[in-house]
């Protein structure tokens, strides 16, 4: 079933190089690092829960100066207009004609941060560029340049002036990444690296080892992955199981599955794997469901999670042999 026929030891040591950079400076949050890898390979968008201080924002800096790509983020605030993301048409008094002023969103690295502060409306500017990487304004399309990845950010907690995200644009991010706090080791670590130094001299040490076009080829090879027809199965089935569950009143969409399926034939690039296995999809089950998942009434009066209803789901699933 599962027999090995393209080599992937380039894109598998092009990975590890890239993890050993952002090593030099992120401690810990190696579970962040991965899923934002995997998105990366599939060409999806990953929306990161955690509290403040947690080097979201570095991370998804430092990933962009490894990659050498071009990197833009917006802080998104309750008075953020869709123009000030996409841009806008100004009047040229010289040539009596409107030209298009491109917003921050034509960039490869878009950092949507703290995206829940800014209102529907502004939040909807990113549904296109999203979806089919372009942007439309004033009845003109600009494509944007591949790749082209949005990271979001928001606090799980802060509750006063955010808005919650519609669940169309909830659905369009390939991944939800929840992050905590380091553990002890991990903190102790972080004091002891940076007790001579400052952040910025760290920066420093961070080098580019991957080009863009080496980054596009790299690409490519999602196309390569095998994937048996069980394991085509098994997405749908775990999907499926979603759309049923009394626990849940929505479920997960077509968009899911294909998330789910990209992201497992990503995770086994990262792991020098040309096929797919079972434990591939199981990873990236979580971080593709949980956040399209909307639970019934009675499963969040009883205190439940979409964390805890996907788990229940993957049980209620035969793993395929």
């Amino acid at each position: 079933m599962y027999e090995s026929r393209t080599d992937f030891t380039p894109v598998y040591d092009k990975i590890n190089l890239i993890r050993d950079e952002l090593k030099k400076v992120i401690i810990g949050q190696h579970q962040m690092i991965d899923y934002l890898l995997v998105a990366l390979l599939a060409e999806g968008h990953v929306l990161i829960e955690g509290f403040p201080g947690l080097a979201k924002t570095l991370t998804v800096k430092l990933l962009a100066r490894v990659l050498n790509l071009e990197y833009n983020r917006i802080q998104f605030t309750p008075d953020l207009m869709p123009s000030d993301v996409t841009g806008t048409s100004i009047f040229n008094f010289k040539t009596q004609e409107f030209q298009f002023q491109k917003g921050p969103i034509f960039a490869n690295f878009v950092l949507a941060d703290e995206i829940n502060r800014a209102p529907a409306k502004t939040q909807s500017a990113l549904f296109e560029a999203m979806e089919e990487r372009q942007i439309s304004v004033d009845g003109l399309q600009f494509k944007l340049d591949r790749p082209f990845f949005i990271i979001a950010t928001q606090n799980p907690i802060d509750l006063e002036g955010t808005y919650r995200l519609p669940e169309a644009q909830l659905d369009r991010f390939m991944f939800r990444v929840n992050i905590t706090y380091p553990d002890l080791n991990e903190e102790k670590e972080i004091l002891q690296r940076f007790n001579t130094g400052k952040l910025s001299e760290k920066l420093s040490e961070v080098n580019q080892v991957v080009t863009k076009e080496e980054l596009q080829q790299m690409m490519l090879f999602l196309d390569q992955v095998i994937v048996d027809a069980q394991i085509l199965d098994y997405i749908a089935q775990i999907v499926h199981t979603s759309r049923n569950s009394p626990d849940v009143l929505v479920g997960g969409s077509p968009r899911a599955s294909l998330n789910m399926l990209r992201g497992a034939k990503a995770l086994a690039i990262m792991s020098g794997r040309d096929f797919v296995t079972p434990d591939d999809v199981i990873e990236v089950v979580n971080p593709v469901l949980a956040h399209r998942l909307i639970l019934s009434p009675e499963k969040e009066m009883e205190g439940g999670t979409e964390f805890e209803v996907v788990e229940s789901l993957i049980r209620q699933v035969e793993v395929p042999k």
